[in-house]
């Protein structure tokens, strides 16, 4: 992972890790049911962000090195890694 990605990921994973226990303090201090669900898409919109990063960093690093590599197997496995992961992902 290239260095400016995984800092980023890592501060937002932080983030992310912080709001997830503010949730945790709403339902033990019973808040209100629609205040916990707002707080939870902004986390689940948080982790789609991190998802994007990593995903772009994985497309600019290891499938533009498959790709520049020249290896005709390495090109398909990266491809197709990349179709199963955005499968399981969209899916």
């Amino acid at each position: 992972m290239m260095a400016a990605a995984k800092s980023s990921c890592a501060k937002r994973l932080n983030r992310i890790e912080g709001q997830v226990r503010g949730i945790a303090r709403m339902v033990e201090e019973d808040r209100y049911c629609i205040d916990v669900v707002t707080q939870i898409a902004a986390v689940r919109a948080a982790l789609k962000k991190v998802e994007e990063v990593i995903l772009q960093d994985h497309v600019g690093c290891c499938v533009e090195h498959a790709i520049e590599s020249g290896d005709k197997d390495e090109q398909r496995k990266k491809v197709a890694e990349l179709v199963d992961v955005l499968g399981r992902v969209r899916g």
